[in-house]
Protein backbone atom coordinates (compact mmCIF):
# COMPACT_ATOMS: atom_id res chain seq x y z
CA UNK A 1 0.00 0.00 0.00
CA UNK A 2 1.25 3.31 -1.27
CA UNK A 3 1.84 6.01 1.58
CA UNK A 4 -0.94 7.75 2.18
CA UNK A 5 -1.06 11.40 2.70
CA UNK A 6 -3.20 14.16 4.35
CA UNK A 7 -2.15 18.12 4.31
CA UNK A 8 -4.52 20.22 7.00
CA UNK A 9 -4.63 23.78 6.35
CA UNK A 10 -4.85 25.59 9.77
CA UNK A 11 -6.08 28.97 9.39
CA UNK A 12 -5.91 30.00 13.17
CA UNK A 13 -5.21 34.36 13.44
CA UNK A 14 -3.06 33.12 16.34
CA UNK A 15 0.84 33.27 15.50
CA UNK A 16 2.16 32.74 18.91
CA UNK A 17 0.73 30.68 21.65
CA UNK A 18 -1.86 27.77 21.04
CA UNK A 19 -5.32 28.22 19.28
CA UNK A 20 -8.64 26.13 19.82
CA UNK A 21 -8.44 25.09 16.54
CA UNK A 22 -4.63 23.57 16.72
CA UNK A 23 -5.38 21.89 19.72
CA UNK A 24 -8.31 20.10 17.60
CA UNK A 25 -6.03 19.40 14.63
CA UNK A 26 -3.69 17.92 16.79
CA UNK A 27 -6.37 16.06 18.49
CA UNK A 28 -7.70 14.82 15.67
CA UNK A 29 -4.32 13.92 14.00
CA UNK A 30 -3.88 11.06 16.38
CA UNK A 31 -6.96 9.31 14.56
CA UNK A 32 -5.47 10.12 11.10
CA UNK A 33 -2.36 8.22 12.59
CA UNK A 34 -4.16 5.36 14.01
CA UNK A 35 -5.34 4.87 10.20
CA UNK A 36 -1.97 4.69 9.15
CA UNK A 37 -2.61 8.36 7.13
CA UNK A 38 1.01 10.74 6.85
CA UNK A 39 0.03 14.27 7.55
CA UNK A 40 1.57 17.34 7.77
CA UNK A 41 -0.16 20.78 9.69
CA UNK A 42 0.04 23.84 8.12
CA UNK A 43 -0.40 26.98 10.09
CA UNK A 44 -1.37 29.45 7.70
CA UNK A 45 -0.45 32.18 9.65
CA UNK A 46 3.30 31.66 9.46
CA UNK A 47 3.40 31.83 6.23
CA UNK A 48 3.86 35.15 3.86
CA UNK A 49 0.53 34.17 1.67
CA UNK A 50 -0.49 37.35 -0.14
CA UNK A 51 -3.94 38.23 -1.89
CA UNK A 52 -4.59 37.17 -5.05
CA UNK A 53 -6.31 34.65 -7.50
CA UNK A 54 -3.71 32.70 -9.05
CA UNK A 55 -0.94 29.96 -7.74
CA UNK A 56 2.20 32.45 -9.10
CA UNK A 57 1.76 36.03 -8.42
CA UNK A 58 4.31 38.63 -9.38
CA UNK A 59 5.72 38.78 -6.07
CA UNK A 60 7.24 35.62 -4.64
CA UNK A 61 4.93 33.96 -1.59
CA UNK A 62 4.74 30.84 0.28
CA UNK A 63 1.83 29.41 -1.62
CA UNK A 64 3.41 28.30 -4.53
CA UNK A 65 4.98 25.52 -2.40
CA UNK A 66 1.66 25.23 -0.05
CA UNK A 67 -0.15 24.12 -3.58
CA UNK A 68 2.62 21.75 -4.10
CA UNK A 69 2.10 20.02 -1.15
CA UNK A 70 -1.71 20.08 -1.92
CA UNK A 71 -0.88 18.25 -5.28
CA UNK A 72 1.17 15.91 -3.53
CA UNK A 73 -1.40 15.12 -1.33
CA UNK A 74 -4.33 12.53 -1.02
CA UNK A 75 -6.73 14.45 1.54
CA UNK A 76 -6.83 18.37 2.06
CA UNK A 77 -8.39 19.44 5.22
CA UNK A 78 -9.71 22.68 5.78
CA UNK A 79 -9.34 23.80 9.54
CA UNK A 80 -10.64 26.93 10.99
CA UNK A 81 -12.44 28.99 13.69
CA UNK A 82 -15.59 30.65 12.93
CA UNK A 83 -15.44 34.29 12.91
CA UNK A 84 -18.77 36.38 12.39
CA UNK A 85 -20.52 33.36 10.92
CA UNK A 86 -17.30 32.54 8.27
CA UNK A 87 -14.34 31.01 8.37
CA UNK A 88 -11.07 32.45 8.95
CA UNK A 89 -9.73 34.98 6.81
CA UNK A 90 -6.09 33.26 6.75
CA UNK A 91 -8.75 30.56 4.76
CA UNK A 92 -10.17 32.55 2.81
CA UNK A 93 -6.80 34.05 1.35
CA UNK A 94 -5.98 30.41 0.25
CA UNK A 95 -9.64 29.64 -1.51
CA UNK A 96 -9.12 32.85 -3.30
CA UNK A 97 -5.71 31.79 -4.07
CA UNK A 98 -7.08 28.54 -5.34
CA UNK A 99 -9.03 30.31 -8.17
CA UNK A 100 -7.14 29.40 -10.84
CA UNK A 101 -8.07 25.64 -10.00
CA UNK A 102 -11.76 26.61 -11.00
CA UNK A 103 -10.08 28.74 -13.87
CA UNK A 104 -8.54 25.37 -15.69
CA UNK A 105 -11.77 23.61 -15.01
CA UNK A 106 -13.30 26.22 -16.50
CA UNK A 107 -11.07 25.79 -19.45
CA UNK A 108 -12.09 22.41 -20.76
CA UNK A 109 -9.40 20.75 -18.32
CA UNK A 110 -9.27 18.14 -15.46
CA UNK A 111 -8.92 19.56 -12.05
CA UNK A 112 -5.71 19.21 -10.77
CA UNK A 113 -7.37 18.52 -7.46
CA UNK A 114 -9.48 15.33 -8.98
CA UNK A 115 -9.37 12.05 -6.66
CA UNK A 116 -8.24 14.44 -3.59
CA UNK A 117 -10.29 13.76 -0.72
CA UNK A 118 -11.88 17.23 1.21
CA UNK A 119 -12.69 17.50 5.24
CA UNK A 120 -13.58 20.17 7.36
CA UNK A 121 -12.22 21.10 11.31
CA UNK A 122 -14.11 23.61 12.82
CA UNK A 123 -13.77 25.62 16.45
CA UNK A 124 -16.70 28.50 17.71
CA UNK A 125 -17.98 29.18 20.86
CA UNK A 126 -21.84 29.81 19.89
CA UNK A 127 -22.82 28.70 16.28
CA UNK A 128 -22.16 28.76 12.59
CA UNK A 129 -20.57 25.66 12.29
CA UNK A 130 -23.25 24.35 9.77
CA UNK A 131 -22.53 27.12 7.67
CA UNK A 132 -19.10 27.02 7.58
CA UNK A 133 -19.13 23.35 6.80
CA UNK A 134 -21.42 23.85 4.12
CA UNK A 135 -19.20 26.54 2.90
CA UNK A 136 -15.84 24.59 2.38
CA UNK A 137 -17.98 21.83 1.19
CA UNK A 138 -19.42 23.69 -1.68
CA UNK A 139 -16.07 25.08 -2.56
CA UNK A 140 -14.33 21.69 -2.45
CA UNK A 141 -17.16 20.50 -4.80
CA UNK A 142 -16.47 23.20 -7.53
CA UNK A 143 -12.63 22.55 -7.62
CA UNK A 144 -12.84 18.62 -7.34
CA UNK A 145 -12.21 17.74 -4.80
CA UNK A 146 -14.54 14.84 -2.79
CA UNK A 147 -16.20 15.07 0.70
CA UNK A 148 -17.02 11.82 1.28
CA UNK A 149 -19.72 10.91 4.54
CA UNK A 150 -19.02 11.92 7.61
CA UNK A 151 -15.56 13.82 7.42
CA UNK A 152 -16.62 17.25 9.25
CA UNK A 153 -14.93 17.48 13.24
CA UNK A 154 -17.11 20.63 14.51
CA UNK A 155 -16.93 21.80 18.23
CA UNK A 156 -19.09 24.47 19.42
CA UNK A 157 -18.38 25.10 23.14
CA UNK A 158 -18.19 28.54 24.78
CA UNK A 159 -14.73 27.15 26.27
CA UNK A 160 -13.85 28.38 22.68
CA UNK A 161 -14.81 32.01 23.61
CA UNK A 162 -12.20 34.62 22.91
CA UNK A 163 -11.04 35.39 26.66
CA UNK A 164 -11.44 31.70 27.61
CA UNK A 165 -8.79 30.37 29.67
CA UNK A 166 -8.31 27.17 28.96
CA UNK A 167 -5.11 25.11 28.85
CA UNK A 168 -4.57 22.67 25.98
CA UNK A 169 -4.92 19.83 28.80
CA UNK A 170 -8.37 20.69 29.34
CA UNK A 171 -9.08 21.76 25.62
CA UNK A 172 -7.75 18.06 24.41
CA UNK A 173 -10.08 16.53 27.60
CA UNK A 174 -13.19 18.17 26.16
CA UNK A 175 -12.23 16.80 23.10
CA UNK A 176 -11.77 12.82 24.26
CA UNK A 177 -14.70 13.12 26.17
CA UNK A 178 -17.34 14.74 23.50
CA UNK A 179 -15.55 14.24 20.29
CA UNK A 180 -13.98 10.81 20.47
CA UNK A 181 -16.59 8.39 18.08
CA UNK A 182 -16.69 12.04 15.81
CA UNK A 183 -13.18 11.97 15.32
CA UNK A 184 -12.69 8.52 14.54
CA UNK A 185 -15.60 8.16 12.38
CA UNK A 186 -13.89 11.44 10.05
CA UNK A 187 -10.59 9.69 10.59
CA UNK A 188 -12.41 6.01 9.70
CA UNK A 189 -14.24 7.78 6.51
CA UNK A 190 -11.24 9.07 4.76
CA UNK A 191 -9.51 5.64 4.77
CA UNK A 192 -12.21 3.82 3.71
CA UNK A 193 -12.51 6.54 0.72
CA UNK A 194 -8.62 6.17 -0.06
CA UNK A 195 -9.03 2.34 -0.72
Amino acid sequence: MKNRKAVILLATLKSKNFSNTEVLVDFFGDFLSKQKIQFEVIKLVDHKILPGSYTHLDVEDDWPAIYEKILDADILLFATPIWWNNHSSELQRCIERLDEVFDIINSGKDSPLDGKLGGVIVTGDSDGVEHVTGNIANFFSCVGVTVPAYTSLGVIWEGHSKDSKKTKSQLKQYYAKNYTKDAQAMAESLAKALK
